[in-house]
């Protein structure tokens, strides 16, 4: 059920009726950690005992899209989460849930809540409303802002990792083959006036996937660039594999980008109109 059995324990607080009103989980992996959330929304949301692939009602499904009205999954807005992303929160939670048990909110990325989001956060955690749960998902709890860190319980969700050439299930000569591709095209990226480089890619790689997967690749590389220049233990091989000179805030900004891109890659959005946006956006956030 849970990639991460600590969260069995929270199963059995809900059990026992003593469920906290807000959760900081501190992760290695956020997706693994917001997945292994969602299952626990469902149990605690569902109207009979919970299966694993039950088919008797649609809540599963609505949470596993993202759409189930009483659940909230707020992560950075750019560089920061906002304080209008908070307030659209608040007032989205300030009715009961109908279809279900509890109005749930997941801030995923929990360490970019603003001062501004975190102060109009905090009086939400400070007097909070029966029926409300929240889940504050970070990878770097120590940058949190200790008032949001003292109004929640801990748990730490760590998970095995594995390297992404095993989690895109690639042979050592499709890896390679991705990066060549990568430097090249993050060079006209980056230095290039022209918008339209797609061809760059489409030439070589005309499959979703592969797109999916050198998009992947370029966020791992950002992401260890990010690592590095927060002091924190990184992937050396792969920082080398391309030289970044962004900001903390640019490199932070680009993460968000990649990480939005690739949700779209799962809306059947458009390939060439992904990599136009990726192109855009990308030096826009240099601006």
């Amino acid at each position: 059920m849970f990639q991460n059995p600590a969260l069995k324990e929270l199963v059995n607080k809900y059990r026992e009726k003593k469920l906290a009103h807000a959760y900081l989980i501190e992760t290695n992996n956020l997706s693994s950690a917001i997945s292994d959330i969602k299952e626990l929304i469902k149990i605690l949301n569902c109207g009979i005992e919970y299966k694993e692939n039950c088919t008797n009602c649609n809540l599963c499904n609505l949470i596993n899209k993202n759409i189930l009205p009483s659940l909230k999954i707020i992560e950075p807005d750019g560089s920061s989460i906002k304080k209008a992303q908070i307030e659209e929160l608040k007032e989205n939670f300030s009715s009961i849930p109908i279809y279900t048990k509890y109005n749930i909110y997941i801030i995923s990325n929990a360490e970019k809540l603003n001062s501004s989001s975190a102060n109009s956060m905090l009086k939400f955690v400070e007097e909070p409303t029966e029926g409300i749960i929240g889940f504050f998902v970070t990878t770097n709890k120590d940058v949190m802002i200790d008032t949001i860190k003292s109004r929640c319980q801990s748990i730490v969700l760590n998970y095995e990792t594995k390297s992404l050439i095993e989690e895109l299930n690639l042979t050592n000569e499709e890896y390679e083959k991705y990066i060549e591709t990568i430097k090249r095209y993050l060079e006209k990226v980056n230095n290039s006036n022209i918008i339209n480089n797609k061809k760059e890619i489409l030439s070589i790689y005309s499959e979703r996937k592969d797109v999916e997967n050198l998009l992947k690749i370029i966020f791992n590389i950002y992401y260890q660039t990010f690592l590095k220049k927060l002091n924190k233990d990184y992937n050396e091989e792969i920082v080398n594999t391309y030289e970044i000179k962004d900001s903390l805030k640019e490199l932070s900004i680009k993460l968000n980008i990649i990480t939005k891109i690739l949700q779209e890659m799962s809306y059947n959005v458009s390939t060439e109109l992904i990599l136009d946006k990726f192109v855009i956006e990308m030096r826009g956030s240099h601006e």
